[in-house]
């Protein structure tokens, strides 16, 4: 069965994922009912801490409760004495899958267990939660792919409509469009482009009604230089930016673009940090920016039509993730 942990972590995606021998998620929390140590526990078996997992393995030798039988009972176990910040809904437990919200104060964060059966069923949910490899891999198929991204995605057009697309996906601790970072929005989709189109077209965009684009399209726009037109040196830029989500004060005057990105520039950290890491390849451009040892990184991933259709489970649940935290709600 698999577990990941989808906070402040020091790992490029802020998630971690690792495996446990139990089959079900009941039997996992069985095998830890009344443990002496319940955080020591945690810890070794899932690589670390659970913000607020062992409240319901400390009540359980407090209380000396009864342990669980069927998912049934654990569920209602889970609800009454597992600690999380926010409602009943944010614990939600079916046969195959546990999927828990809370916050630690700082953050949103979500945890999961997941096990094989769910996760070989639902590929299209679970493929990028369950991945930890840096990068995503880069090969893509020829012109004329077809991919559907199966979940809402928000639009700027920027060209004729075609039979291709550009998505993006950012992922962030303080994001614009939401005040919390799980109460997502989805990713943006730019209908008639490939990557290595996009660029041109956003630096040459000023004509168009700026201000109703989303602050992530702007934020793009901004680190696109003028007459660029490969995405990567934005990307690099972005990777440059200090802070939890840096963006130009013009982002919201919406500035021409000389101007905005001048004061893009001016925003760079002298070097990129060590530990932020960007590729790009022609049709995957991929950033996970280095914030501090706190908060981690956050990331930004730009892809086509050509790629997504190379990697249709990975794409939809990379598309998924950006629109809400569980992975069955959409």
């Amino acid at each position: 069965m698999y577990f990941v942990c989808r906070w402040r972590e020091e790992t490029p995606f802020s998630k971690r994922v690792a495996t446990v021998p139990d089959a079900t998620v009941l039997d996992w929390f069985r095998r830890g009912w009344k443990r002496d140590d319940p955080e020591a526990w945690i810890d070794n078996e899932l690589g670390g801490d659970v913000y607020g997992l062992g409240s319901i393995f400390e009540e359980a030798r407090k209380r000396n409760l009864p342990q669980p039988k069927s998912v049934d009972e654990l569920r209602e176990l889970l609800h009454e004495h597992l600690w999380v910040e926010g409602d009943d809904d944010f614990i939600r437990l079916g046969e195959r899958a546990l999927r828990v919200r809370t916050d630690d104060d700082e953050v949103d964060l979500a945890y999961y267990f997941i096990d094989e059966e769910a996760a070989a069923a639902s590929p299209d949910r679970f493929a990028f939660l369950l991945n930890d490899t840096w990068p995503l891999p880069t090969d893509a198929v020829a012109s004329g792919a077809v991919f559907d991204p199966g979940v809402p995605v928000r639009t700027v057009r920027l060209a004729p409509p075609g039979p291709e697309s550009v998505f993006s996906v950012r992922l962030c601790w303080e994001s614009s469009d939401r005040d919390r970072n799980l109460d997502l929005v989805g990713a943006l989709v730019f209908p008639g482009l490939t990557l290595p189109g996009l660029a041109a077209r956003l630096w040459g965009a000023d004509g168009l009604d700026l201000r109703r684009w989303p602050h992530d399209a702007r934020l793009l726009r901004a680190l696109v230089a003028p007459g660029e037109e490969d995405i990567g040196p934005a990307m690099g830029r972005y990777a440059r930016l200090g802070g939890h989500d840096p963006s130009p004060a013009g982002i919201d005057r919406v500035l021409a673009h000389e101007a905005i990105h001048r004061e893009m520039l001016d925003m760079l950290l002298p070097v990129r940090p060590a530990e932020s890491l960007v590729r790009v390849e022609p049709h995957i451009a991929q950033v996970a920016r280095y914030i501090d040892g706190f908060f981690g990184f956050n990331q930004w991933f730009t892809f086509d039509t050509r790629w997504a259709a190379a990697h249709p489970d990975l794409a939809r649940s990379l598309l998924r993730y950006a629109a809400h935290w569980d992975p069955y709600a959409l």
